[in-house]
């Protein structure tokens, strides 16, 4: 059977009941939940698993979401748990509960894991202290997305074999990405050599802070020069107060062309979290090429939350 091949994770960390974040986590952790998630994807889908037949997963999601979302359910659904989704239309928030006493009312129901995202930065960690739930990061405001990360490092090394010392160029609407924030945390642990870039209203000093080798430019053409992987950002016109570039004229600075994607390594690929917009961030003909990774993001997108949500389970 496919789970006597689940080691004992449980010697991995002090605390693999919960994934709040990247910055968290060690290194060994990390290469374990990517190996794990690379088991899982050649996994066939027609396979019956019972990896987490008996367990229960709440998915809680405050925030709007087409991939992540799915992807959880799909991933539980295939390691055989039941699950459950609320969006926040659908709890006693609306009618005025607060948000730990909506958590504590569902944690009495005694699930196995609640899967949140939710639009203030630390919700997850607040709320961890409080439940003995395990629970995983979903996304927390401008804070972190730590299974898109890991599905995007999934990505890359499918394609380039290894993480340590790729220049990765990260390109957008930093300031209101956690989806950034992630992948710095992550990509600085394997020795990345990381150029961030975007708008001077988006791109603060202290991101250096988050790992070595992380570097700032605001000129897209340094930013994608000599790249083994361009990494997009969606701009998150609804974590803005007011626009900080109309449509057109944040493509012509920050928006990856072909002839962007030519100034980078000839075996360069393309990422980017989802949904694209299209003529904002990035081109139609780089989104369709073959250099873009991005549907096969979706695809790890299942296979690496199937490992998170082993992990978690683990006792």
């Amino acid at each position: 059977m496919l789970e006597r091949l689940a080691p004992d994770l449980h010697s991995i960390g002090p605390n693999p009941r919960n994934l709040l974040g990247i910055e968290d986590l060690q290194r060994p952790e990390i290469e374990h939940l990517l190996e794990r998630g690379r088991f899982y994807k050649a996994v066939r889908r027609t396979e019956k698993l019972t990896t987490l037949r008996g367990r229960s997963i709440v998915n809680l999601f405050f925030e709007p979401s087409t991939r992540t979302r799915t992807s959880f359910e799909i991933a539980a659904k295939r390691l055989g748990a039941d699950t459950i989704s609320i969006s926040a239309l659908g709890t006693s928030l609306a009618k005025g509960e607060s948000l730990v006493d909506t958590l504590n009312t569902l944690a009495a129901m005694n699930p196995d894991i609640i899967v949140m995202r939710h639009a203030a930065s630390g919700a997850p960690h607040f709320l961890s202290r409080y439940l003995s739930t395990a629970m995983i990061n979903a996304g927390d405001g401008l804070h972190e997305h730590p299974t898109q990360a890991l599905l995007d490092a999934l990505t890359i090394l499918e394609v380039k074999g290894s993480l340590v010392g790729l220049r990765v160029a990260i390109i957008g609407d930093i300031a209101h990405s956690r989806v950034a924030r992630s992948n710095l945390h992550l990509l600085s642990k394997f020795g990345a050599d990381i150029v961030v870039c975007g708008p001077a209203t988006t791109v603060s000093r202290n991101l250096t802070r988050l790992g070595p080798g992380i570097r700032l430019t605001h000129q897209m053409r340094e930013a994608v020069r000599d790249a083994d992987v361009i990494m997009m950002l969606r701009v998150q016109l609804e974590r803005q107060n007011v626009e900080v570039f109309p449509k057109g004229e944040y493509f012509r600075y920050y928006g990856l062309s072909l002839e962007h994607v030519g100034l980078a390594k000839p075996d360069a690929i393309v990422l980017h979290p989802g949904p694209i917009n299209r003529g904002r961030e990035i081109s139609s003909e780089v989104a369709d090429s073959q250099r873009s990774m991005i549907l096969s993001q979706v695809e790890n997108g299942v296979a690496i939350r199937m490992a998170v949500l082993e992990w978690v389970c683990e006792e």
